[in-house]
């Protein structure tokens, strides 16, 4: 097999091209998604059970589907329903292959995250909570004060994981005519016939793309987490000899 390098130096702006589709697809759906996973692990995290069970059967549903059949129920399934249609949504959003890959993309990732989230809500050390309490601080100055910002912290690098899961996961996206990364590679392939030289080109954008990505939030959960590197000063006076 001859390998042709010319075509992935002729091709690499249209890659690229699609490589601005692909992260427009993963932050969108990585933002709203994290607020909705947000709301949802709150609601998993109630002591009532009606108000847990629809968050559970919404996880369950989410979780336990492929994406790629959550991605055709969303785009060819609702055009089925004549309501759908006729409603104010159906033509700027809902018949348009953008928004519904980005509507699936973001709530099969909020699933996921809500049940992150509610991990690591779980996990914040009890004493923490206590001491809230102690000083008199009300329900809703704990959540945004203590509960949230230390979750947060504790979520950085299984929410890093999650954008990466996105990130490959938006390859489905070209399954409804979306021309990301893999869309683009799939249909320039298709007419030159080098399928292996575009395709690993589309493989080292996304690798780079990851890296990037685990980069800035290494950068950022170093950032948050900073009291866990913290060494009092009299501590690093009595280690010098």
């Amino acid at each position: 097999m001859d390998w042709n390098w010319q075509v992935i130096f002729d091709h690499i702006p249209d890659l690229l091209n699609g490589a601005v589709l692909t992260v427009q697809l993963v932050v969108f759906s990585g933002i709203i998604g994290l607020f909705l996973g947000l709301i949802l692990a709150l609601l998993r995290l109630s002591k009532n059970w009606l108000v847990q069970v629809l968050p559970f059967l919404y996880i369950f549903f989410f979780r336990g589907t492929p994406l790629l059949v959550q991605i055709f129920l969303i785009y060819y399934g609702l055009g089925q329903f004549e309501a759908v249609r006729n409603s104010f949504l159906w033509e700027p959003v809902l018949s348009q292959a953008y928004w519904c890959a980005i509507i699936a993309f973001t709530l099969n990732t909020s699933a996921y995250l809500a049940e992150i989230i509610r991990g690591a809500i779980q996990n914040i050390p009890v004493g923490e909570l206590e001491a809230a309490d102690a000083i008199g601080m009300s329900k809703w100055q704990k959540l945004t004060r203590i509960t949230l910002p230390r979750a947060f912290g504790i979520v950085i690098p299984a929410y890093s994981n999650e954008v990466i899961f996105m990130l490959k996961g938006s390859a489905l996206a070209s399954t409804i005519a979306l021309m990301d990364i893999t869309g683009v590679a799939r249909t320039i392939s298709a007419r030159t016939y080098t399928l292996m030289e575009l395709f690993f080109a589309a493989g080292v954008v996304y690798l780079l793309l990851s890296w990037v990505i685990l980069f800035s939030f290494r950068l950022f959960e170093k950032r948050m987490n900073r009291h866990a590197s913290y060494v009092p000063p009299d501590v690093v006076t009595n280690t010098i000899p």
